[in-house]
């Protein structure tokens, strides 16, 4: 289409419009128009074969243009307009739980008998600085699950964790494997915000707990609480995912890909994978994260943080090698950043189209096909769930 257009440009703008075209055939260094017709038929050919090795070859890795996707998605995502300013401060809990200094990151050092300083510890995203203050017992314990859903939700987004438990979180057995989805909170917003969630936990029993401060910069301390009551209270489960609270997760079809034959249990983590994301130095972006917390211009390879799954045995090596880094608030990249220290990647999904960010508007078909989907509302989850399930006849 380009090259067409700029031979019509040539004839309409040539030294002296038509002239200028018929001086052109009348060169004497004109080419034929058969010799003209061949090159054009040799192009059209190798663009052909080129394209077609280009798309074989983007069958087994990573396309080109599939980077550039995630690149433009991830570029939506930091002009979003839920762009906020940075707060004031890195408070991470109040002083009078922790017996620690609140400002982040907060750093330790410890010698031995030869005076040798041992590599530097990073406590704030620790999570073994935190405890939990509501629990949900020995769930894993008594029904082991194959699969653990850890739902991250502020205190007060009731309306949010109903929506789940009437959708994709009311699911205990999918494909013959047992299923939790449980609810991950911090600090309640004073007394009678953390009245009703203990009314709610009373309810449902599905709600943990922990003394930290419920804000979106301590997402970071939040995942890794969620990492440390998996690896001490539920060691047993198979897999496990973070999801967040405004997802559409088609818990049929995740259950499916975690059964495949070759889906590793060990080691393993999976979601849409991000790579060469760059780090936001601009202070007024929600995403900014300073050079001091995070020096390198790009962070390591990462799963989105919307839904991301993973082997069982990961929850306690991220918890043991949080010592050594140092904590930002980019929850996704901070787990990236975990894998790499531990010499581990990312895994592709089997079907990495499953995986899906933003829709313009519900298909029945579609939904029934993907794994994720972000959404705009509890009600759209519910509205979409009930449609896909509840509705009569296939969905295709």
């Amino acid at each position: 289409m380009f090259w067409r257009t700029s031979m019509e440009d040539q004839e309409e703008k040539g030294p002296s419009g038509n002239n200028g075209l018929r001086q052109l055939t009348m060169s004497p260094h004109h080419v034929p128009p058969k010799k003209i017709q061949s090159w054009f038929r040799f192009l059209l050919l190798l663009s052909v074969a080129l394209f077609f090795l280009c798309y074989v070859h983007s069958i087994n890795s990573p396309s080109w243009w599939e980077n550039s996707l995630l690149r433009e998605h991830y570029q939506r995502l930091m002009n979003h307009t839920y762009q906020v300013q940075r707060p004031p401060s890195y408070r991470v809990h109040p002083k009078h739980l922790l017996k620690v200094d609140n400002q982040f990151p907060t750093t330790t050092t410890t010698t031995n008998t030869t005076n040798t300083t041992t590599p530097t510890h990073y406590h704030q995203a620790y999570p073994r600085n935190y405890r939990f203050i509501m629990d949900v017992g020995d769930v894993c314990k008594n029904n082991t699950p194959f699969l653990v859903l850890m739902v991250p939700v502020s205190p007060g987004n009731v309306e949010a964790r109903d929506a789940i438990r009437r959708t994709w979180g009311k699911e205990n057995v999918v494909q013959g494997e047992r299923v939790r989805t449980l609810f991950m909170l911090g600090l309640a917003g004073g007394a009678v915000q953390q009245q009703k969630v203990l009314q709610e936990s009373k309810l449902h029993c599905d709600l943990i707990q922990s003394n930290f401060v419920d804000t979106y910069v301590n997402l970071t301390i939040k995942t890794m609480v969620i990492m440390e009551w998996l690896a001490t209270r539920c060691p047993m489960a198979t897999y496990a995912m973070k999801v967040d609270s405004d997802m559409f997760l088609n818990i049929d079809n995740l259950v499916l890909m975690l059964q495949r034959p070759g889906i590793p249990k060990t080691n393993y983590l999976t979601g849409m994978i991000m790579w060469d994301i760059p780090v936001i130095r601009q202070k007024s972006s929600k995403w900014y994260v300073p050079e001091e917390l995070y020096p390198n211009p790009k962070y390591p390879t990462y799963t989105l943080g919307m839904g991301y799954v993973f082997s069982n045995d990961l929850p306690r090596k991220f918890v043991d090698i949080s010592k050594t880094i140092t904590p930002f608030n980019i929850e996704d990249a901070y787990i990236g950043m975990c894998m790499s220290k531990l010499g581990l990647a990312p895994t592709p999904p089997p079907d990495r189209w499953q995986f899906r960010t933003y829709n313009t508007k519900y298909n029945r078909c579609e939904y029934s096909r993907i794994i994720t989907y972000i959404l705009g509302s509890p009600q759209e989850l519910v509205n979409y769930w009930m449609d896909l399930k509840s509705k009569p006849g296939p969905p295709c």
